[in-house]
C-alpha cells in the first residue's frame, strides 16, 4: 500500500466527492473546487494517471480506477470520522471539516482506529 503525498490524496478525495454529485468530473471542476490553477491540476492528473489511480476518457472526463476509488473512499472515510469526532466535541461543522482536512493526511492508522472505535461506542451513530 503506497502512501500518497497529501496533495495527491486531496485530488483523489476531491474527484471522488465531486463524482458523488456530478455525472462527469473534469479537471476544471477539480481546479475550482480546490482553488488551484489549471496547470497544477493538469500536472497532478498526469501523475495520478501514471500511477494508476485515474483515467481520462476521450471527452476529458476524469474517472477513478478501482485503485483510485478504493484509495479515495478510505481518505473520505477518514475525513468523515474525524469531522464527526470533532463535532462531537462541540466544534462547529465548518471548523470541524477544515480541521479534518488537515488531520486526515497525517494521522496514523492506530489513532484513527481508536477514534473510530470511540465514535462507534459513544458517538451518535454518525460513523
Amino acid at each position: 500500500d503506497m502512501s500518497l503525498h497529501e496533495s495527491a490524496e486531496m485530488y483523489l478525495e476531491t474527484i471522488y466527492t465531486l463524482s458523488l454529485t456530478h455525472t462527469h468530473v473534469r479537471s476544471i471542476d477539480v481546479a475550482e473546487a480546490l482553488s488551484y490553477s489549471r496547470p497544477s491540476v493538469s500536472r497532478a492528473v498526469g501523475l495520478l494517471k501514471q500511477e494508476g489511480y485515474l483515467e481520462m476518457d476521450a471527452d476529458g472526463f476524469l474517472l477513478l480506477t478501482k485503485l483510485g476509488k478504493n484509495t479515495a473512499e478510505k481518505i473520505y472515510e477518514r475525513h468523515k470520522i474525524l469531522s464527526a469526532a470533532l463535532m462531537a466535541l462541540g466544534i462547529d461543522q465548518e471548523t470541524a471539516a477544515e480541521d479534518a482536512c488537515k488531520i486526515e493526511h497525517d494521522i496514523s492508522e492506530k489513532s484513527l482506529e481508536a477514534i473510530r472505535a470511540h465514535m462507534k461506542r459513544y458517538g451518535k451513530g454518525t460513523v
